[in-house]
């Protein structure tokens, strides 16, 4: 009977990818590990300087991605004072990361307001517009949920957006990874985006 043999030449670099995968299973995300369960990043719309970019534009970045408007009364302005927090923690590492202001408001935030308003909060912040369309499939790809609320007072621009306040944190390749929600905390996101900058591009 003959033997099944198979080169050694084969062996090693099938086992280098089952030890890979092994290890990139076990990693010690602190927050919700989203591997497979949302998509890649991808998206067509305008940054606050008024330039067309997609998701690519920022691929070897650590992107983290948050829907909000610049006329929130709390919510967001709390949240981006707390990723420029973390940033600041993370010292020189924090220029390989790059965070997505999506705003729900497009009618509003007009690219000079977008621009006006991420850059009080860090260089790092990079506002993103377009159609409401191209919004709301956007928020509907990650689940994300929003909703202008009737005006409150005589004026029609006089209104609030209700809308969901997760953190998507994608890897540099655009994969999603770990998703931060309000209990998370900011030592929580720097411990996994510090995993998320020591991977290789």
């Amino acid at each position: 009977m003959s033997k099944l043999r198979f080169p050694l030449r084969w062996l090693l670099p099938v086992c280098a990818a089952l030890l890979l995968a092994a290890c990139q299973s076990h990693v010690d995300w602190q927050l919700d590990n989203v591997q497979g369960h949302l998509p890649d990043l991808k998206f067509q719309l305008t940054d606050d300087l008024g330039q067309p970019v997609t998701a690519a534009t920022y691929r070897g970045k650590v992107a983290v991605l948050y829907f909000g408007y610049t006329h929130c009364p709390d919510v967001c302005p709390l949240t981006l004072v707390h990723l420029h927090t973390v940033l600041q923690k993370l010292g020189k590492q924090a220029d390989d990361v790059r965070i997505l202001f999506v705003t729900v408001d497009p009618t509003r935030d007009t690219v000079p307001v977008l621009h006006q308003y991420v850059t009080a909060f860090d260089p790092r912040v990079v506002g993103l517009t377009g159609s409401q369309d191209a919004i709301a499939q956007l928020a509907k790809r990650y689940r994300a949920f929003y909703k202008p609320e009737p005006a409150q007072a005589s004026s029609s621009d006089d209104y609030e957006v209700t809308h969901s306040s997760a953190i998507y944190i994608f890897d540099r390749k655009g994969r999603a990874q770990v998703l931060a929600t309000p209990g998370s905390t900011n030592e929580a996101i720097l411990h996994d985006l510090k995993i998320l900058l020591e991977q290789s591009p």
